[in-house]
């Protein structure tokens, strides 16, 4: 007995759903892998690769989240569509600033950030077969959101408004089955590309014309430039027939690890945006509710301070990368810069390359244009997050890491 040989055990094995599979590497990975270690090698690294608002938000909000997490009852569960007075400040805020009137009851739903709330819409209204147009260049979530639900995704330039009206009408006539579900995203991440009202309109003649559902995120409405307001997609005739407009309050009111974000509309999308949410979660922790309903109803004035604030740092921005001699057009919303980066450099290096140089020999972080799919190649995306002497730092840096070779070249 003792002579007799073991059998060797097969090791166990994890089979993760092919949901999980299908989805590629994280682009951003290998660079946020070099801006950590570097940041705990004691390195300053400038980062302007993540839209994560470094301001923080008014005092008033913060002493009323205080004051309410001292409060027992707010401790217990919540609700998962989101306290009825905090969903009534939203259904307000819509007539106030775009003269939409929302039943807060059936049309609003909060939920743990416009992420979120996109995200499990897509699950709420996508399965296999179905085909949601996604604009390009794409924030990783209006993909990959659909590729969890199950969804196909067609992807389409949304760079020039009239010519993605155009695109989205061709594909709703000859692809069978038909597009059930049409992103879009104006004030546009990553591109900065602005819409006006109009454009909303042909959108709302479309979906009724085609028969699809329209899911609009409004995450950089409140950060408009010169004189520009984004127009809500809920505010023309029609919208709440068709379609959803998702919301945050994490860049206007600086409220981003707080998580609180909207999503308003057709009743039945919200309902179903609902049902999902149930099975999921509990809600948003209350003392982050009745904080909410405070910014909302008294934080207007500071939504366009903190516009300013970013418009400031916007010009402090393109004004340096100009003087460095980039070519970069002046944004007219969002917190970020969509730039080109030099010729010399496109033809040397793909973006996450040269990202990737950026931040070893500049100490500045930026997104790489690959990041967001094939259409963003060739460009970086670069975040209004830092204040104005830190910008001036970071281009100071960028041409003295590029200034040599560019010379020789």
């Amino acid at each position: 007995m003792q002579n007799e040989p073991k059998t060797a055990q097969k090791p166990f094995q994890i089979n993760v759903a092919d949901r999980v599979r299908r989805l590629p590497p994280y682009l951003f990975g290998k660079i946020n892998d070099l801006k950590y270690r570097k940041r705990r090698a004691g390195v300053d690294i400038i980062d302007l690769g993540m839209g994560n608002p470094s301001d923080i938000p008014s005092d008033e909000v913060i002493e009323k989240l205080c004051e309410a997490a001292h409060d027992e009852r707010n401790h217990r569960y919540s609700v998962s569509t989101g306290l009825y007075n905090l969903r009534r400040e939203v259904a307000l805020r819509y007539e106030r600033r775009h003269g939409v009137k929302l039943d807060p009851d059936s049309e609003v739903l909060a939920g743990l950030g416009s992420k979120e709330l996109f995200s499990h819409m897509c699950l709420a209204l996508l399965g296999p077969g179905d085909t949601a147009v996604v604009p390009a260049p794409s924030f990783p979530i209006h993909v990959y959101a659909v590729a969890l639900a199950s969804g196909n995704v067609l992807s389409l330039d949304c760079t020039q408004p009239d010519r993605f009206l155009s695109s989205v009408a061709t594909v709703a006539e000859q692809l069978y089955p038909r597009p059930k579900v049409l992103i879009i995203n104006y004030p546009h991440n990553p591109s900065t590309t602005v819409v006006e009202r109009d454009f909303f309109v042909e959108v709302v003649k479309l979906a009724k014309r085609h028969g699809f559902m329209v899911i609009h995120d409004f995450a950089y409405g409140d950060v408009c430039f010169d004189g520009y307001q984004a127009p809500s997609f809920l505010s023309v005739p029609g919208a709440l027939e068709v379609g959803v407009e998702t919301t945050t309050m994490s860049k206007g009111y600086n409220m981003a690890g707080w998580r609180l974000g909207f999503c308003a509309g057709n009743a039945e999308m919200v309902r179903a945006l609902a049902t999902i949410k149930g099975y999921y979660d509990y809600g948003i922790f209350q003392a982050i509710q009745i904080a909410g309903i405070i910014a909302l109803r008294h934080g207007d004035d500071l939504v366009e301070k903190q516009a300013l604030v970013y418009e400031r740092r916007r010009d402090v921005l393109v004004d340096g990368l100009r003087r460095i001699g980039w070519e970069v057009n002046v944004p007219k919303a969002s917190m970020f810069v969509w730039t080109r980066y030099p010729a010399e450099w496109r033809e040397r290096m793909g973006s996450i390359d040269f990202a990737m140089k950026l931040l070893e020999e500049a100490e500045v972080a930026v997104s790489p244009g690959r990041g967001f799919g094939d259409a963003g190649e060739g460009y970086l995306r670069l975040a209004l997050v830092e204040n104005e002497h830190r910008l001036r730092q970071a281009v100071r840096q960028i041409g003295r890491c590029l200034r040599p070779e560019m010379a020789a070249s």
